[in-house]
């Protein structure tokens, strides 16, 4: 009888061991999912596996006239993120962020181009966008047809989905990261929103100076 008692006693501590496994199993997978993509400032290739990033076969317009293309990639450091123009916060706040790095860069941050490729071309022409990235230096805005674009999502891994809005508006979520690419067309790390000026600076200076 006393054996009987003993043994039902473990069952408790037998069940706590093993929702204690289960947790650490869960904590781990989450942190090796999580874990790449959470972090902020220059990224390692290697260790985000982004390598094909920004290589696919669109074929966008720019508002300064010239193709937007993997080609367009090469030749001097790049930067790219993507918004639209109707973009309530986080797509000004990024262009304000974009103009005031370039100020306190100077002449080295003439050799950054910077492409703000929309998510939205339904509504965002080649016109409205060289209007909305007027005021910020070096910026060029990048539109097209909508499987262009969608071939462009893609190829950077962008997220991007039209949410309704009432009244038969919408507006669009999407990713807010920008993207940071070298000479080669390489891609060379990252600039979290709303990154710390200091950290998105040093970055900055490390791609135009590599």
């Amino acid at each position: 009888m006393a054996d009987t008692k003993g043994k039902s006693g473990l069952k408790p501590l037998r069940y706590a061991l093993w929702a204690l496994v289960v947790l650490a199993l869960a904590g781990l997978g989450w942190f090796q999912l999580v874990s790449p993509r959470s972090g902020s400032g220059t990224g390692s290739i290697a260790d985000a596996g982004t390598a094909a990033l920004g290589r696919g076969d669109y074929r966008l317009v720019a508002t300064d006239g010239t193709e937007f293309s993997q080609a367009a990639l090469k030749g001097q450091p790049s930067a790219v993120f993507f918004g639209f123009t109707h973009c309530p916060d986080v797509c000004p706040t990024t262009l304000g962020d974009v103009a005031s790095w370039q100020e306190e860069l100077g002449e080295d941050g003439k050799k950054l181009r910077v492409f703000f490729v929309t998510v939205d071309p339904e509504r965002d022409t080649v016109e409205a966008l060289r209007e909305y990235v007027s005021w910020v230096p070096g910026v060029v805005g990048v539109s097209g047809a909508p499987e262009e674009v969608a071939k462009a999502i893609k190829a950077f891994r962008i997220y991007a989905r039209k949410s309704p809005l009432e009244g038969g508006d919408y507006t669009m979520d999407h990713s807010s990261t920008m993207l940071l690419f070298d000479g080669n067309g390489d891609y060379a790390g990252l600039i979290g929103y709303q990154e710390d000026r200091g950290r998105a600076l040093a970055s900055l200076r490390r791609l135009l100076n590599g």
